[in-house]
């Protein structure tokens, strides 16, 4: 299978990230597909991506899903949607991950938004990837405004020789599972229910980079990891696990816009690794979460914040103490 030119392979030779329609050449035409933000790849998502690796084999065609950049809901209200479970990068790694084959992103904008659900159905799903079965959600919803449903696609697919298969709400207790719902679990701080809903522990992982070098100062070091967004699904103080070169370190993490230095608009994650000295600049890190301590807070003084974070850091190795 031979990537497009300008596609950028997640990882081996058999799994492949294409950007935009314009990059899907004519060896990209045939596959079994499903649609989604699959923010989280959830157990939720899971369920859908199971039956559609098995009719992938049935069909005997690659296994395509259909993600947009932003998300559709990060367009229509900018700062004001919901947090991010995921960067772009983590989804396509835990899609790959899960067994698909390639991951088709498409940029959501005015053109794709304006689209009608038929005029999506055809560019998209016909003329550009040439479905011969579509797997999708029970309350999939495509197509300006959200006027496309799956008895559109079912319609759509007879005349046109490709199957839909429906997949059935996956609930957890009473309730559905949902990025929503993990994103109200995350807000209160329940990490064991977060880790059944997602099917492994909430973490976030990024490149550590260069901050202000506050924290070494203070003769508290700190992995910083900008997280590119403007709302995070965490705010406060955490212990963390971080998985570093195939090692799991202690740690206890401010994800935040640090409200007493005052210099950040977006929120950022910094890590501070326990009893760890070795410079990590560049290197990515995936951090795991397992307790919050507290709200972030503003502190009238440097030093009373220097107080706290070793109170913090504390009760991160009483934890540890005691796991």
């Amino acid at each position: 299978m031979k990537a497009a030119s300008d596609s950028k392979p997640v990882t081996g030779k058999k799994h492949q990230f294409i950007r935009g329609l314009h990059n899907l050449r004519p060896g990209h035409r045939g596959c079994v597909a499903t649609i989604g933000s699959f923010d989280g790849v959830h157990l939720g998502h899971r369920a859908i991506l199971q039956q559609l690796r098995e009719k992938s084999a049935i069909y005997g065609l690659p296994s395509v899903v259909i993600i947009f950049e932003p998300q559709p809901q990060e367009f229509f209200s900018g700062e004001q949607a919901p947090a991010r479970l995921m960067r772009l990068r983590e989804k396509v790694e835990a899609l790959v991950s899960e067994g698909v084959d390639r991951v088709l992103c498409l940029q959501f904008n005015p053109s794709l938004r304006s689209l009608s659900a038929r005029q999506f159905i055809d560019r998209v799903l016909i003329e550009g990837l040439d479905v011969r079965c579509l797997v999708v959600g029970d309350d999939f919803r495509f197509g300006h405004d959200r006027s496309g449903n799956d008895q559109l696609l079912r319609q759509v697919g007879e005349q046109q020789g490709f199957d839909v298969i429906d997949t059935h709400t996956l609930q957890y207790g009473s309730e559905r599972i949902s990025s929503t719902r993990i994103r109200q679990v995350l807000e209160v701080g329940d990490f064991a229910l977060a880790e059944t809903l997602l099917g492994r522990p909430y973490h976030i992982t990024g490149r550590v980079v260069y901050g202000q070098q506050l924290g070494q100062q203070l003769g508290i070091p700190t992995a910083n990891v900008q997280l590119y967004r403007y709302r995070a699904p965490l705010s406060g103080v955490y212990v963390v696990e971080v998985l570093l070169e195939g090692k799991r370190l202690p740690g206890v993490a401010n994800v935040g816009v640090r409200p007493t230095v005052g210099d950040l608009i977006k929120p950022v994650l910094e890590v501070h690794l326990l009893d760890f000295d070795q410079l990590i600049y560049g290197q990515r890190i995936h951090v795991e979460f397992k307790k919050k301590i507290r709200e972030e807070q503003t502190f009238d003084s440097l030093e009373a914040m220097v107080t706290k974070i070793h109170s913090d850091i504390a009760l991160a190795r009483q934890y540890f103490a005691e796991v």
